[in-house]
């Protein structure tokens, strides 16, 4: 039976069910505690161990259901899982740069080689390489109550109207996002301010995998300019790629952890966790919205749409920029 509109909301609505069930077993029976726990150390925001299991109600309901709902994103779903589970080895035990790394890689270049855009292959290579970057970045992210959570619920969220109101709309592409969307909705019910678990790598990693591939499986059949998905997660990617950059200027072991992620200074500035994730939310939300009614525009003003957003987050990081220079100024003084 062919999908319709209303198939896509009741995915969502199935998979936010699910999701929340899972995790609320996993937390019930104490189950989350065992898979993988943050234990809060001098870069972490929060004072009090938390359970990083969210992947394990995310992942099986997303991937499960996208194999039988969005039958021709089958590579997609597989490879979200098999990051799921590469990741969870690593939380549990550790797995060399090596061996994490190769298997993002991996994912995307299978995704890339078996369903080619039309373009130059150097073009290709780049948006391989991009892909790979919002595999690893997602994880960045993971570090705020409500952040990766909400950011996942609006990310998908668009994906899924774009998919919709496309001009050839794809409705198991609507479908796939709906159930991320539906998914990340249950998981913010105990991820949202005070936090009760996170993500952890084996939830971040393949939601950033599914970002990307989702993002470009839908530019590659029509859906959406090949610009949409960068402005879809636009704040996540602006921020961890900001943040990489003058770290790397620096000198800095890019690998571990610290807070310099502007989420988490404007956290340490006195925001708190809820009212950080609702300004974050105010402009995925924003961006979501430039971006579905500026589909329609002629390129040239579509790419003025995205400069003029562009220079937007430009300027609300120079603000929090300012004010973490004051703040430490403080913090000195007293």
């Amino acid at each position: 039976m062919p999908l319709t509109n209303l198939d896509v909301l009741y995915s969502a609505l199935f998979a936010f069910c699910l999701c929340a069930l899972a995790l609320w077993g996993l937390l019930k029976t104490g189950i989350a505690w065992r898979l993988a726990t943050d234990v809060p150390n001098d870069r972490s925001l929060h004072v009090v161990p938390i359970p990083r299991a969210g992947g394990w109600g995310i992942v099986p309901v997303v991937a499960v259901l996208m194999m039988f709902e969005s039958p021709s994103l089958w590579l997609i779903a597989f490879a979200f899982a098999v990051l799921a589970a590469v990741s969870q080895i690593d939380d549990r035990r550790g797995l060399p740069v090596s061996v994490r790394f190769g298997a993002h890689v991996f994912a995307v270049a299978a995704l890339v080689a078996l369903y080619p855009a039309q373009v130059p292959w150097p073009a290709l290579a780049v948006i391989a390489f991009l892909m790979t970057w919002l595999v690893n970045l997602y994880n960045f992210m993971d570090g705020s109550d409500g952040l990766a959570g909400g950011m996942a619920l609006f990310g998908f969220g668009g994906y899924a109207i774009a998919a919709l109101t496309a001009a050839r709309p794809d409705l198991q592409l609507a479908v796939a996002s709906a159930l991320a969307a539906g998914a990340a909705g249950g998981f913010l019910l105990f991820n949202f301010h005070p936090a009760r678990i996170f993500l952890g790598d084996a939830g971040s990693i393949p939601l950033g995998f599914l970002a990307g591939a989702l993002g470009y499986w839908g530019w590659r059949g029509g859906a959406w300019p090949i610009w949409f998905p960068a402005l879809i997660f636009s704040p996540f990617i602006a921020d961890a790629s900001v943040t990489l950059a003058r770290r790397l200027l620096r000198g800095e072991k890019v690998w571990q952890a610290h807070r310099e992620h502007y989420y988490q200074r404007m956290v340490q500035m006195g925001y708190g966790h809820a009212l950080t994730a609702r300004i974050w939310y105010s402009f995925m939300a924003a961006g979501i919205m430039l971006a579905i009614a500026a589909r329609t525009l002629a390129p040239v003003q579509q790419w003025l749409a995205v400069v003029t957003w562009a220079t937007l987050l430009g300027a609300a990081g120079m603000y929090v920029d300012r004010r973490w220079r004051r703040h430490q100024s403080r913090l000195v003084q007293t």
